[in-house]
């Protein structure tokens, strides 16, 4: 283990798993945070047709992540994660019809990163609850936290009205202090039912989101590079 990663001392036994996933998976987050496109898309260089683009593939992971909750709400280990007022995909699809138009489905395509994204994720609610909840937490999580710069630079530059249509996935109305709510779902990673060698494999998986994540920016900066 390299002495320089953060979270080399840092062991279950020891740490909350809150902490262990967070600083563990630091590296890999803040590359996300920090891909080519993403720092174009907040820096204002692009336009709102790479947001809509963005918006579209983010649709593909949410339908993977939430097609299967009803199933997943009855397993011990992703059940007390599967939270009503998270939940995005109904938002996403009112951002793309404001987005695309009524006929938004018709023109919806995935990068193949996104697909690779997105099956991972399905495979995750298919056969592994701990790698879902890495997932989830990566991506919610990610959700109330950073997306809502993406919200407000959408606002800011596009034109949409405050908490309407374009930046709805952003939007959790049900979520009154979304700061209680990140401090009562770390709780729940806390006390994930996992033992130490299945928390270091959750932790594995959020690292491979981050990284899945990374890659959708990296094929959306391709189709939307600056011009020199």
């Amino acid at each position: 283990m390299n002495a320089s990663d953060p979270s080399a001392t840092m062991t279950p036994a020891s740490t909350p798993f809150s902490t262990l996933i967070r600083t563990a998976s630091h590296e890999q987050h803040t590359e996300a945070e920090t891909s080519t496109f993403m720092s174009d898309l907040l820096g204002g260089r692009l336009g709102v047709e790479a947001y809509a683009r963005y918006t579209e593939q983010l649709w593909f992971v949410y339908e993977a992540l939430e097609a299967d909750t009803a199933r997943l709400t009855a397993d011990p280990v992703a059940g007390p994660f599967i939270r009503p007022e998270l939940l995005r995909r109904t938002a996403l699809e009112r951002d793309l019809a404001h987005l695309r138009g009524p006929d938004w489905r018709a023109t919806l395509t995935a990068l193949p990163a996104t697909r690779a994204y997105a099956d991972r994720v399905a495979e995750c609610a298919r056969e592994w609850p701990g790698g879902y909840v890495a997932h989830h937490y990566t991506r919610y999580l990610g959700d109330l936290s950073g997306g809502q710069i993406i919200r407000g630079k959408a606002e800011q530059t596009w034109g949409f009205s405050r908490k309407g249509d374009g930046v709805r996935f952003y939007v959790f109305e049900d979520i009154s202090n979304p700061a209680a709510f990140k401090r009562s779902y770390r709780e729940l990673l806390d006390g994930v039912l996992a033992d130490d060698l299945e928390k270091q494999r959750i932790v594995a998986e959020c690292k491979r989101a981050f990284a899945l994540n990374t890659g959708v920016f990296r094929g959306l900066g391709e189709e939307f590079p600056l011009s020199a």
